[in-house]
């Protein structure tokens, strides 16, 4: 560990960990400095972990490899096990495990979100472009929209929407202008190749491998911008750079190992929570570049529909939910603070809620639940990292 570290890097990954190499090769030819970051590797016990740290260590990369093992090791060395439910097995939404381990450091200012199906454009400075726009203070293109939801594929010729945009919500107009940014918390890089669809979006698409027949490319992605205040808009965890102070209210919630079968929908309504916190607090989602390149791996397209089929109708109805919240927040404390209290009144919302006319209704009370333990939990998080958890580069 250096005394510059203080970016935590997190990559979900069962398949294609070498994606990090692209990444510290992208750092590297843009003179970024390597040191500061940490890469928090989640994986499963089947995947071969030696291997991974193998792999850091030949980049020069400090980092920590956790699989399922290694992640209940974690919360009970800390006292923590009445709270390991909180990370879902065999989900995506196990980078909320990478959350908790940057919440439990405090060197870290900043975390990064990347896809093991992902790779940077080798023309743009990944690290450094995200960090410019968690820094960026300055006119920024306004999107908005008559169905409070902006897509974030506005600017393309192609009429796709992203997995998680509100099927009640297309056909919408949009409207944009600029606006005045100057307290950027989150910075969601876009993507080029394999567009983010949901099944349904895919099948429309013509695509049985869970891709899609059309491909975005730089030119869908022109002008960076942020969504209206009140204005939703998808959140993908493929490419994201986000501060510190924002994971009390950006809990990737427990999909897919659920009683509902509910997936898929992690870091959609993450995305959400967020962006009503911003929305609050007078803060800032930043979209646009560094843009990724997606090459997400063929699949059934139909397997991915049946995992998405229980969480449709409640992700038609989930952002009504977080809009209709609107808590006096204190005035007093730090941001972190202010943004727990805004995720508080969230959690209660969704565990208080009769959502009894929904599909799975009950799954949002449970979410609820699931909410205000990540408060509980974070709460009791403090800096307990031992040797056995650190991978360091050697010099």
């Amino acid at each position: 560990m250096t005394a510059s570290q203080d970016i935590c890097v997190v990559v979900p990954t069962i398949r294609e960990y070498d994606c990090v190499r692209a990444y510290a090769d992208n750092a590297r030819a843009h003179g970024f400095d390597l040191d500061r970051l940490f890469v928090v590797l989640v994986t499963e016990d089947f995947c071969d972990t030696d291997a991974m740290e193998a792999m850091l260590d030949e980049e020069g990369l400090s980092g920590a490899v956790f699989d399922e093992s290694d992640r209940d090791d974690w919360f009970e060395t800390r006292g923590l096990s009445n709270y390991r439910d909180l990370v879902p097995a065999a989900s995506h939404a196990q980078t909320s495990f990478g959350l908790l381990y940057l919440w439990a450091h405090d060197r870290f200012d900043y975390g990064v979100f990347i896809d093991d199906d992902t790779l940077p454009h080798a023309d743009t400075d990944f690290f450094g472009t995200h960090l410019a726009n968690l820094g960026y203070d300055g006119e920024l293109e306004v999107a908005d929209s008559d169905e409070s939801w902006v897509n974030v594929l506005y600017q393309s010729d192609h009429d796709l929407y992203p997995r998680g945009y509100p099927y009640a919500a297309m056909g919408e107009t949009v409207e944009t202008g600029t606006t005045e940014v100057t307290d950027v918390v989150a910075s969601q890089g876009l993507w080029t190749n394999v567009p983010d669809l949901d099944a349904v979006r895919i099948l429309m698409d013509g695509d049985l491998e869970g891709q899609a027949q059309t491909r975005t490319t730089s030119a869908d992605f022109e002008r960076d911008f942020v969504a209206a205040e009140g204005a939703y808009l998808t959140v993908c965890s493929m490419n994201l750079a986000f501060r510190r102070e924002i994971v009390p209210a950006f809990y990737q919630l427990p999909m897919d190992d659920n009683r509902w079968d509910v997936g898929r929908f992690d870091d959609i309504w993450s995305g959400l929570f967020l962006k009503r916190a911003c929305d609050l607090l007078g803060k800032q989602v930043y979209n646009g570049g560094p843009l990724c390149e997606h090459n997400k791996a063929p699949r059934s397209t139909f397997d991915d529909l049946a995992n998405e089929v229980a969480g449709l109708e409640l992700n038609e109805h989930v952002w009504e939910v977080v809009d209709d919240v609107d808590p006096e927040l204190p005035r007093d404390g730090d941001d972190a603070e202010r943004f727990a209290a805004a995720f508080s009144a969230m959690a209660d919302a969704f565990e208080t809620g009769d959502f009894s006319a929904w599909n799975n209704g009950a799954f949002l009370n449970y979410c609820g639940r699931q909410m205000n333990a990540w408060l509980d939990c974070l709460s009791q998080v403090e800096e307990t990292a031992t040797p056995a958890e650190v991978v360091v580069a050697d010099d």
